[in-house]
């Protein structure tokens, strides 16, 4: 019951604002103004704020509040514990009882194993000495006096 009276005061005195703020030839702030003003009896007359009032003294409803965070709490540890083992227990089972395959699924020959190379690959040029490298760093430098 004192909430709504409340909430009219409010919607009453916001839109006496208005009034005064259309007066001043100000009516884009006036609308704005009377819009802000209008959400609190909006609220009154559909009863959000009879059923926020109900729920908020009522003992019941704030028990279902914690057992709905409950819920909340086992979910969200669940999620998480399941993220780090790496998937679900069906998922763990699978992977463990799958055979590594001899053919990659989108090869054209079979593999030779991991110990072979590839005789065809090139190797790496021998590296020129470091001061040859650094000779024509310090010929930049004393060309700028450095």
């Amino acid at each position: 019951m004192i909430a709504e009276t409340v909430c009219s005061a409010v919607a009453a005195g916001g839109l006496g604002i208005a009034v005064v703020t259309a007066y001043r030839k100000r009516y884009l702030a006036a609308a704005r103004i009377a819009a802000y003003a209008l959400v609190p009896l909006g609220l009154v007359m559909t009863g959000v704020v009879q059923w926020a009032a109900d729920t908020a003294f009522s003992p019941t409803a704030w028990a279902g509040v914690v057992v709905l965070g409950a819920a909340w709490g086992l979910f969200a540890t669940t999620r998480m514990i399941e993220r780090r083992r790496g998937g679900t227990r069906a998922e763990r089972k699978a992977a463990r009882s799958a055979q590594p395959d001899a053919v990659a699924p989108t090869a054209t020959a079979p593999s030779l194993g991991p110990g072979t190379r590839q005789a065809g690959r090139p190797t790496a040029a021998p590296r020129a000495e470091a001061s040859d490298d650094f000779s024509d760093i310090e010929a930049i430098l004393k060309k700028h006096g450095i």
